[in-house]
């Protein structure tokens, strides 16, 4: 009887462990901190964006479009982006990179960068972003993103 309750309480402390484990996975990093400064990245699809925000802004709306955004904040007390230069590329699995092209979005104090870019269904990219810091310094984030059309 103790073993048939002793397998029973590893059993269970397994499936928690790995469900705690499954939990954890589904957090995503999003940001990268460089001294005084974090830069925060998304990649989202392009409808998403109110049409009318599209059309100020000259934006394509589809499903197989999607805008890489970059904002830079000073991790103290950053209430909106600053400005720098950002520039990057998308690869997929096999090696074939593309370049991002990113635009300056200003909204009042608040600015970001946003970059266009078709995908095909469930692609796996990995973002490289090149940036200069408001302070001049050179930084570089990497990340990965699997995009689908909704």
């Amino acid at each position: 009887m103790k073993r048939i309750l002793a397998a029973a309480a590893a059993m269970a402390l397994l499936l928690w462990s790995v469900s705690a484990a499954a939990q954890e996975a589904r957090v995503i990093k999003s940001y990268e901190d460089f001294g005084e400064y974090r830069v925060i990245y998304s990649v989202f699809n392009s409808e998403f964006i109110k049409p009318e925000i599209a059309q100020r802004y000259r934006l394509v709306r589809a499903k197989d479009r999607a805008f890489v955004n970059i904002s830079v904040v000073k991790k103290e007390g950053g209430a909106h982006g600053l400005a720098g230069e950002v520039s990057g590329r998308a690869t997929n699995l096999i090696q074939q990179s593309r370049p991002l092209e990113f635009m300056e979005i200003r909204e009042g104090e608040a600015v970001y960068y946003l970059a266009p870019l078709r995908f095909d269904d469930e692609e796996n990219l990995t973002f490289t972003v090149d940036l200069v810091l408001p302070n001049g310094d050179k930084e570089q984030v990497t990340f990965q993103r699997k995009l689908e059309k909704d």
